[in-house]
């Protein structure tokens, strides 16, 4: 029982992370937060994603690349240009890389304004820490796991950011219902989306990049959205009131 419980705690910590402050903040800019809390919700993502963490600054710049050119050969991670899911994700590594070394070349509108703390990014992309997070989580199994097949789930743990990517930029590009006619191939994965925290609705999104609610629909529930207002509500975020279509 305890593995089930730490593993659905890093998958949906590690999610909220990424659909809260990756996606919605770092690449869309959905709402606005000042310095101290910016750096609070990064190590926060830190420590929910562990060994892979995934810099804000460059998720977000490749996030905006993925709406301007989605479905196409600039696309950073498009199946319509893969052969399968493991090479569209060997694509997005490189692209991702680049970005972040700052060695691709790009308008500089796709830069503006996301959020970057290098100190803290060497720190905490070493393959020190990513290894050292990585040995955590196979003691954390060596003294709770009581079967052999427990121990399958540990490379989920380890990549578990890259797979949250992986499932919506592969599948919901394949399968799933569209409720808007968008000019790429988005899809919404699930018509209740209890798994991905909202990210199933991309058919949504890539219709209404601004939006913060990605539900539409009134079964579409977006479980990250009511965080979001809430936060807003007390005054830690401030939620922008336009849903306008940036980075489309």
């Amino acid at each position: 029982m305890a593995i089930i419980l730490f593993f659905l705690a890093h998958w949906y910590l590690s999610l909220f992370a990424q659909t809260f402050f990756l996606h919605r903040y770092a690449a869309h800019q959905m709402f606005t937060m000042n310095i101290f809390l910016e750096r609070f919700f990064y190590i926060l993502t830190w420590f929910f994603q562990g060994s892979s963490f995934l810099s804000p600054k460059a998720y977000g710049i490749m996030h905006r690349l993925h709406h301007a050119y989605a479905d196409t050969e600039n696309d950073p991670h498009s199946p319509k240009y893969s052969k399968n899911l493991f090479d569209m994700m060997k694509k997005t590594l490189v692209v991702y890389l680049a970005v972040l070394s700052d060695t691709k070349l790009m308008d500089d509108k796709f830069k503006q304004g996301v959020p970057y703390w290098p100190a803290f990014e060497k720190i905490a992309g070493s393959w020190l820490v990513r290894i050292s997070w990585g040995v955590l989580y196979f003691l954390f199994y060596y003294h709770f796991a009581t079967q052999w097949w427990m121990y399958l789930l540990l490379p989920i743990h380890f990549l578990i950011g890259p797979v949250h990517g992986a499932i919506i930029n592969w599948f919901a590009h394949k399968y799933g219902y569209v409720s808007f006619k968008v000019g790429d191939t988005a899809k919404n994965l699930l018509p209740i989306d209890v798994l991905m925290m909202g990210e199933c609705y991309h058919n949504n999104h890539h219709k209404f990049g601004g939006r913060a609610n990605f539900g539409i629909k009134w079964y579409e529930i977006d479980p990250t959205y009511p965080f979001i207002y809430i936060l807003n509500l007390v005054g830690i975020i401030h939620l922008k009131k336009d849903n306008d279509l940036k980075y489309m």
